[in-house]
């Protein structure tokens, strides 16, 4: 058992950190500021080829695996421009999965090669204001007529739909009161985002200005049969080929925004002189950014582990929502205590910790709860009840 990185894999560590020095703490700061979508940085991780990271070499990508993609985001997300950086690019990496695994031919080549060269962005459209995490309850409505199909209803918290050209839809297709099961009914899209059809609304939020979240309003938009992947009412599983990677992800993008506050608290608690004296010669001090250090790494195990289990085609769904739930909470733990440590000043923009503190909430959150994970694997590890 070997903890250690391979040569290639710390290659593409030291790669995403030369391609992020240019994006500094002023840089999202200003973009944390201004809001808008951080084009200029998308463009630079499509230039050197990274949002195919994990795509088949057949379509332009480089054919390498979960793992992989989680140290380039993890990396991303600890040069500093934490869960803005990531999520910029996050969906390019995972999102498309189930277009690999269940799309035909035709639809691989015509489907993976823009967006991994940067041509195209997508955003991933299934969440709805009623249905939250009950993906079977959703019901936006795909109506089959002849050669087409045509979309009616809403979705919520839709990232990057300001900005995207394509869209990864999941709709209900046969009605609910139709289907013998629950996880029946739902079909899967990958198709142009029509904003003639789609009233695209963005959601104020606390953080992450420079990648948007939207409600979306579906009026009739048009979706040509040969954009539907895999059988239709089958698109329950098909996304759950997406689910697995994108816990894992989310979890190392994490990771790394925690790591890089611990940086800045433990950078600052060095220079920082009161009474004579830096403040990190102070236990007080020493022993919560000591410990944030061991949870950051003890959650950082668990993301590996379940990245690792994925590319080998194991079951990994108990490992990749343990790895989410360990490194979101270890990064909320990490950036509080960074502010902690820069008392008033970790208030201050100046000082960004108060920036991954508003970050921090989201892996906490989406995609998908604490409460949700737990009860999950009470259930398939521990073999209790479902109580959901």
């Amino acid at each position: 058992m070997d903890f250690s990185l391979s040569a290639d894999q710390q290659q593409i560590r030291d790669a995403i950190f030369r391609l992020c020095e240019p994006f500094d703490d002023e840089y999202w700061l200003k973009q944390d500021r201004k809001g808008g979508f951080p084009e200029d940085f998308y463009a630079a991780v499509a230039a050197q080829g990274w949002l195919g990271i994990a795509m088949p070499e057949a379509v332009g990508g480089a054919g390498l695996g979960i793992t992989e993609a989680a140290l380039m985001m993890q990396a991303i997300s600890e040069s500093g421009a934490g869960l803005s950086g990531a999520s910029a690019v996050h969906l390019n990496i995972f999102g498309l999965n189930p277009v690999v695994v269940f799309g035909t031919e035709e639809q691989k080549q015509r489907m993976l090669p823009p967006l991994i060269r940067g041509e195209e962005k997508a955003c991933f459209a299934v969440t709805e204001p009623d249905a939250g995490l009950n993906t079977t309850g959703l019901k936006t409505y795909a109506e089959r007529r002849g050669d087409k199909y045509v979309v009616r209803g809403q979705k919520i918290w839709i990232t990057t739909a300001q900005v995207a050209t394509k869209m990864l839809l999941l709709a209900r297709t046969t009605p609910y009161d139709q289907v013998k099961k629950k996880t029946d009914g739902l079909s899967l899209f990958y198709t142009d985002f029509d904003r003639t059809k789609v009233e695209v609304r963005e959601i104020p939020k606390m953080g992450r200005s420079s990648v948007d979240s939207n409600m979306l309003f579906f009026d009739g938009m048009e979706i040509p049969v040969e954009n539907r992947v895999g059988e239709e009412g089958k698109g329950f599983q098909l996304i759950l080929h997406g689910l697995n990677p994108e816990r894992v992800l989310i979890a190392a993008e994490a990771v790394g925004l925690g790591r890089a506050a611990l940086r800045k608290a433990a950078a600052y608690a060095r220079e920082r002189n009161v009474f004579g004296r830096p403040i990190g010669q102070n236990q007080g001090i020493q022993h919560p950014l000591a410990k944030c250090w061991a949870e950051l790494e003890a959650a950082n195990l668990m993301v590996m582990k379940a990245a690792s289990l994925y590319d080998k085609g194991e079951e990994c769904g108990a490992e990749a929502n343990a790895a989410k739930y360990l490194a979101a909470e270890a990064a909320y733990h990490a950036c509080e205590t960074a502010i902690l440590t820069h008392g008033g000043m970790g208030y201050a923009k100046e000082y960004h910790v108060e920036r991954y503190m508003r970050e921090s909430w989201i892996p906490r959150i989406a995609p998908v709860s604490r409460e949700l994970i737990l009860s999950f694997i009470a259930e398939k590890v521990l073999g209790q009840p479902k109580s959901y």
